[in-house]
């Protein structure tokens, strides 16, 4: 707003303002979508932290909005210009931030110390993908460094323990690694990327047990679910396929199966059930459109999230949907469009003490469901 990026807090009950705080930004979306930011904050009892569009990483008081500390990672590090600015939110674990700061050329990830901002430990970039098996691409492939990769995603990085360790779990530009959220030893690195330059890897691992499922939407990349060994290596593939095919959004896994979007753009949009084992789609409703504009019965691409056995998904249009999570049959209980709520809403719903939080690029709106 006015070249700031804010950061505001809210009352949740009324929406009235508590408090805001901001910083100049002249951030403007190469590709014409909106200017951000696209982070989520993370907050404590103490602090909110945020990762603005052009990588100013800030941790404020939570009570009034005032800084603790800043870092300029753009500055401080070489970070190839991303397409979309940044898009991976943090990840808060005990006093550690680990954050995917996408620096040329060892540091990808960085851990800080989540009360003063210093810096940790440095990892991921071309000593781990340098060399690294080209997978699905065609040929016998290894990765050549250049010197000016973006190494950064929009995925946001997982903490999972993986045979009884501790394991932090990123899916960068280039695929997925797991690290030592110690201290930023790389256990494994596979290779995750469609074979076209304009591509980007959004959605966030999912971890079960030692599997861990990735996906992409890009030149039919799909989907793929990996095994982990005890000696935390990439054992095998379980599973790779086009039964998914996600572009941003995080799937739901619930009691042995995925319920996802899946489609690039939202004329192949689809709502789908899949098994986690076996990859097979159990039953998918076409919520594809073709105007930009929306269908006002579609959802398109969407998010979901599950409360109580039940699926509460926001398509880009502003539709709402609650469907059972029920791998048997697609049974949706209702579905209607939301006032004020309007293509393109990308952000997942949010749902605090019966009251859903939505938003698109213009309105933050918040329904009651206790009633």
């Amino acid at each position: 707003v006015d070249d700031r990026e804010l950061v505001t807090c809210l009352n949740p009950i009324d929406g009235s303002k508590i408090w805001e705080t901001g910083y100049p930004s002249s951030f403007v979306d190469p590709y014409g979508y909106n200017n951000g930011p696209r982070c989520s904050p993370i907050l404590t009892e103490k602090y909110c932290y945020t990762f603005g569009a052009e990588g100013v990483l800030l941790c404020l008081d939570i009570t009034d909005g005032s800084k603790i500390w800043e870092v300029k990672t753009q500055e401080k590090w070489n970070v190839p210009s991303a397409f979309f600015g940044v898009g991976s939110t943090p990840l808060l674990h005990g006093d550690r931030l680990f954050v995917m700061v996408g620096g040329q050329p060892n540091s990808g990830m960085v851990a800080f110390d989540a009360g003063t901002g210093s810096i940790l430990w440095e990892s991921v970039g071309r000593d781990n993908w340098e060399g690294q098996p080209m997978i699905g691409w065609p040929g016998n492939r290894s990765y050549e460094w250049k010197g000016y990769e973006k190494i950064a995603s929009y995925s946001s990085p997982v903490l999972a323990e993986i045979h009884g360790q501790e394991v932090l779990i990123a899916l960068m530009r280039q695929g997925i690694v797991g690290i030592d959220p110690a201290s930023g030893k790389i256990h494994f690195s596979y290779w995750f990327r469609a074979r076209v330059q304009e591509s980007v890897n959004a959605i966030n691992p999912v971890v079960h047990e030692n599997r861990i499922l990735i996906s992409s939407s890009y030149y039919r990349q799909g989907s793929v679910l990996l095994e982990i060994n005890p000696d935390l290596e990439v054992e095998r593939e379980v599973w790779r396929g086009l039964s998914l095919e996600i572009h941003f959004t995080t799937p739901v896994l619930h009691q042995g199966h995925i319920y996802a979007f899946s489609g690039r753009n939202p004329p192949d949009a689809s709502f789908r059930c899949v098994e986690w084992e076996t990859g097979d789609v159990q039953w998918e409703r076409d919520e594809s459109f073709r105007s930009f504009r929306g269908d006002s019965s579609r959802l398109g691409r969407g998010s979901a999230i599950l409360a109580d056995g039940k699926l509460i998904a926001l398509g880009e249009t502003g539709v709402l949907a609650l469907v059972e999570a029920n791998p048997e049959k697609l049974n949706e209980i209702s579905r209607f469009k939301v006032p004020d709520i309007n293509m393109p809403a990308w952000t997942a719903p949010v749902l605090s003490k019966g009251l859903l939080y939505l938003r698109d690029e213009d309105t933050l709106l918040c329904l009651d469901l206790n009633d």
